[in-house]
């Protein structure tokens, strides 16, 4: 009998570190996706403002160096992100369209901030 309640509480214990585990990974892939985001926007904007036009796909953004390579989203395991495309205005008179923004492809939402990825 005291050995089914040793064992009861231990199966507790581990269901619960397991729980906290999962959700540590989880905040970590969540923080991964957010610092990707933000150097990939960075990496977009460096490349606007250097080449005096926007990129028209992420491959543009390796090729020319601002990137080393394309990072996985962290959430899909892929490398599918969601270019946002727009009209760009670098001046007055010089204006054009390509890439402004990039998104997860995930259509998961986040638990800890209660919005989807695919919106950050």
């Amino acid at each position: 009998m005291e050995l089914m309640i040793v064992i009861t509480i231990i199966l507790i214990l581990i269901g619960m570190a397991a729980q906290n585990y999962q959700k540590s990974v989880l905040r970590a892939r969540e923080a991964t996706l957010h610092h990707d985001l933000q150097v990939m926007r960075q990496a977009i904007d460096n490349y606007t403002l250097d080449k005096q036009a926007a990129p028209q796909s992420l491959e543009d953004i390796v090729q020319a160096g601002y990137l080393r390579q394309v990072p996985k989203d962290p959430i899909t395991d892929q490398t599918d992100w969601v270019p946002q495309f727009d009209s760009v205005v670098l001046s007055p008179d010089q204006a054009g369209s390509g890439m402004v923004d990039v998104h997860s492809n995930s259509p998961l939402t986040s638990p800890f901030e209660n919005t989807p990825y695919n919106q950050w």
